[in-house]
């Protein structure tokens, strides 16, 4: 089933980027309590995400707190009893279904790069997707230069914390992810395409 990108696109993800740890520490809230308002009021009062300000850690909590509610209980599950490659792995799940902005990055502008066997990142990669995606996402034009320069460090930086940039020429090269199995089994499971976000070419989205 194609995953279907919602207008506007969202550009909350600033807030936070993957942050496996603490997405680890909201998850494990959740489990014990089975609610997320309770896991909310627990995590905040005592400053669980460890921020500065109650308002920096409400703005992070905000951003954390409904990537993970896009996952199942089971990858709620995973992602807590699992080690450090399997949280990053559904770090970057959580951050794609609850982004279409990353998700269309990922699974349109890199993953035709990589099949193209070109694997350099360049400046000119992300403007032309900015291009590209303007007539169906006209907020993409509308913002600042400060909040549009964000967006982008903390696109580069998720996609380095989920293995798929590395260093290299320009940006960065890019690379396929490796996906624990258990994860991948677990989207398989729920809707083959969101592994488009792992660089997967369709051919091996739809054989299995």
């Amino acid at each position: 089933m194609p995953i279907a990108s919602p207008s506007p696109y969202g550009f909350g993800f600033t807030a936070a980027s993957l942050r496996p740890e603490l997405l680890l520490i909201i998850a494990e809230r959740f489990l014990q309590t089975g609610s997320w308002e309770e896991t909310k009021a627990s995590v905040l009062a005592a400053n669980e995400l460890q921020c500065r300000t109650a308002t920096s850690a409400q703005r992070m909590e905000r951003e954390l707190r409904p990537r993970l509610q896009t996952l199942s209980h089971h990858q709620l599950e995973l992602l807590v009893k699992s080690g450090a490659d399997t949280r990053i792995s559904l770090a970057w799940l959580a951050a794609v279904k609850h982004s279409s902005f990353l998700f269309d990055f990922a699974a349109d502008a890199l993953r035709s790069k990589v099949e193209r066997h070109d694997y350099v990142l360049r400046e000119s990669d992300y403007r032309r997707f900015v291009e590209e995606k303007t007539p169906s996402h006209p907020e993409l034009v509308k913002l600042s230069e400060s909040t549009s320069g964000k967006v982008r460090r903390v696109l580069f930086a998720m996609l380095r914390e989920a293995g798929i940039l590395a260093k290299g020429e320009e940006i960065g090269s890019l690379q396929r992810p490796i996906i624990p199995h258990e994860v991948e089994l677990s989207i398989r499971k729920e809707n083959p395409a969101w592994l488009a976000a792992y660089l997967v070419p369709d051919r091996e989205i739809q054989t299995h």
